[in-house]
């Protein structure tokens, strides 16, 4: 499923393909150990028909940034737009948005979705307070593009054109938000940040994610790290690539990719994983900077 591929090509009708632009979790971690499965925090794009979906903002976005730069040029300087959907707003998925080129540039237009806080804070005023000083010297209200922004209610489905959006509850610190794409009979799940029960499978996940084609979740740690007597990851509210083996099988998901990578887990740890995951489920892979899932090839 994956291919080593040029970026995705824009405005083909029939098309729903997967792009990951940052795939590591905490923290940014570039450099000659982690540079085959990236090191940049989470951001994946999906071109779903005529539609370009952006899920997290982690470092990843600069990328994806430039990318859409380059296509407009291409495209006699046509403008850019999307839908931006936020998981939360821990500092690894929003802390690329401030580098994001495009929201830069007048005639852009982004929709930009994100659940509510236990206390009510919105998505913008959780962007807004990360770019004000003195932690940023461009403040929200600097950027050029229109930028619409909704507060997402749980189990709620945006329509964009053919697609659906449909929302879910996650179990982390905070509050998560999950979110499933469904177009033209296939189905991908971004499932990232969310703490397992030991012994039990989370049926919200469970009857989220049933008969998806692509189930990207959230693999931080092995089933060994999550339950270590000396590092104890329980509580921190990320789960294990067994973990995601185990929902994957139960919900006779057609693909399984391993995202939100742990800081420390380099290459070589990465490989490792990736066979074992695949001994264990054979649609099993690890998701990779630059790799791209097309659910629509075959």
């Amino acid at each position: 499923m994956y291919s080593a591929i040029a970026p995705l090509a824009p405005k083909a009708i029939d098309q729903f393909q997967v792009q990951f632009w940052g795939v590591r979790g905490s923290i940014a971690c570039p450099g000659k150990d982690t540079v085959r499965y990236g090191g940049n925090t989470p951001c994946v794009e999906m071109r779903v028909g005529q539609e370009r979906l952006i899920f997290d903002a982690g470092t990843g976005i600069r990328l994806l940034g430039e990318q859409m730069v380059a296509e407009s040029r291409q495209n006699n300087h046509q403008f850019n737009k999307g839908h931006i959907f936020f998981s939360h707003s821990h500092w690894d998925h929003i802390q690329g948005f401030p580098f994001f080129t495009p929201a830069f540039i007048a005639g852009n237009r982004f929709d930009i979705y994100g659940g509510l806080t236990p206390n009510g804070i919105s998505i913008k005023e959780r962007l807004n307070t990360q770019m004000m000083d003195p932690n940023f010297p461009v403040p929200l209200k600097i950027m050029g593009a229109e930028m619409h922004f909704h507060n997402l209610a749980i189990g709620e489905v945006v329509g964009i054109g053919e697609v659906s959006v449909t929302c879910t509850s996650l179990n982390h610190p905070g509050g998560a938000t999950g979110y499933r794409v469904n177009y033209r009979g296939r189905s991908a799940a971004y499932i990232t940040d969310t703490e397992h029960r030991i012994g039990e499978l989370d049926a919200n996940i469970l009857r989220f994610i049933e008969g998806v084609d692509l189930f990207i979740y959230d693999c931080t740690y092995t089933d060994e790290e999550y339950t270590s007597s000396t590092s104890s990851k329980v509580g921190w509210g990320h789960s294990t690539w067994q973990e995601g083996v185990r929902l994957a099988q139960t919900a006779r998901v057609k693909e399984l990719v391993i995202f939100h990578h742990d800081p420390s887990h380099d290459d070589v740890f990465m490989d490792e994983i990736a066979r074992s995951a695949k001994k264990m489920f054979a649609g099993a892979s690890v998701a990779q900077e630059g790799k791209i899932c097309d659910l629509l090839a075959n």
